[in-house]
Parts: C-alpha cells; structure tokens; sequence
C-alpha cells in the first residue's frame, strides 16, 4: 500500500490518523512540526502522500506544503480547524490537493486518502518534456506543443495550451485562477482573473465532451481536471 507522512503537533491526532490509515495497510510516517516533516521527505524518497496540519510549530502546514511541491507531485491534504474560505484557498494555492477541517470523520478521510491516492496514479513519477499525457481519450505531447482529441488534432492559443498543459499535468489538483494568471501571464501582468475565466471557457468549449466532461471549475476557488483513473 502507500506510505504517507502524517504532520500534527497534537499526538492525539497522528495517533488517530495512524491506526485508523495503518488497517487499510498503509505505512505512516509521523512528523510533530513541520520542519519535522520536511526533513522526513527529503530522507523518504518513497512518499506516496502528505496530510497535513496547518497550525504547527517551526513551519506551517502551507509552507512545508510548497516545500514538497518544488520537487514532488505527490497529493497533500491540509488538515485543520480552520475552515475560512481564505485558509482553505491559501491550502490550495500552495499545493494542496484537498482540504479537511477538523473534527473529520476518520472514516470519510480515509475515503478521500483511497480517492487521492487511485487519482494519482503514481504521482512519484515525474513527467518530462519529452512524455505525452494521456488522459483517457486527450493526448498532449509537450515537445510539439500538439494535443489530440480522439485522434484528431485540436488547435489552441498559446495560452489556451499552457492552461491545459498546467491542468492535465497535475489532474486532480486545483489551480486557484490567481496561480493560472501567473504562471501563464507572468507575475508582471496587471490585468484580473476574469481574462482566466475566458480563456477556459473557449478552451472547454474546443474540447466538446471532454472538456464539459472533465474540466471542472471549483467554484469560488478555481479549476482543475478530474479523470477518474480505473
């Protein structure tokens, strides 16, 4: 099964997340603060997942999150009592992947965990620029910037594609519309998140089916591709 690093400073907590993840068979790995944490990842390459908490000491649960997302894929769940929707939208914009806010069901985060981790689908292994995306029936090949749909190339703006790129290389996770607007317009750019909206729009709209199918807006977050992985 998987091995996932638990972050809490409160021992009630990880011990809870321990035995109930470890009948499922998986490994878990305990960390009490999140400096903790982030030196268990460097030394365990082998990580299949991170949950964790927010509020701990030495390093927040956001920034140990964008720590492990500058060299790893892998699904992180931030687990908190805080439930604003600006701490939840920090989560995603750091990284994460979901978001749980204390008290959880132990039974329905163990669901979410099974969910994230089918989702993944060996999130270890990092795509290069030379790898095609395949998701299901949408095939993406970085290196000639070409994207197929059923076989048949579909054409996009420069900017439609590296929204798409961005999306499909991580499906699952969610981009918050102010990540999009920087990563694809550049830090420099002063226009607003509307011109994200727009653009996604034309690009689901190219992508028929599929796109209404799969690409999903996360209201009053952003939006992310959602593949269910058999």
């Amino acid at each position: 099964m998987a091995k996932i690093l638990v972050a809490d400073d409160e021992q009630l907590i990880r011990k809870l997340i321990n035995d109930c993840l470890s009948k499922s068979g998986h490994e878990i790995l305990e960390a009490a603060d999140g400096l903790e944490a982030i030196n268990i990842f460097k030394k365990n390459k082998d990580i299949d997942m991170a949950l964790l908490d927010i509020m701990m000491p030495e390093i927040d649960g956001w920034e140990v999150c964008r720590k492990i997302r500058e060299t790893s894929g892998i699904p992180i769940v931030l687990v908190s009592a805080r439930s604003q929707d600006f701490d939840q939208i920090m989560g995603f914009e750091s990284g994460a992947d979901d978001y749980v806010t204390k008290p959880f069901s132990l039974t329905v985060l163990t669901k979410r965990v099974d969910a994230l981790l089918k989702r993944g689908a060996s999130p270890k292994e990092k795509k290069t620029e030379n790898d095609n995306i395949t998701l299901g029936s949408l095939i993406i090949n970085p290196l000639a910037h070409e994207v197929y749909l059923d076989g048949i190339a579909v054409e996009f703006t420069l900017k439609e594609y590296k929204i798409l790129l961005k999306l499909a290389s991580n499906p699952g996770r969610v981009y918050t519309r102010e990540q999009l607007l920087d990563e694809v317009w550049g830090y420099e750019y002063e226009g607003d998140t509307r011109t994200v909206d727009s653009h996604v729009a034309r690009l689901r709209t190219k992508l028929g089916t599929w796109g209404e199918k799969h690409l999903r807006t996360v209201y009053g977050v952003g939006y992310k591709i959602e593949v269910t992985v058999s």
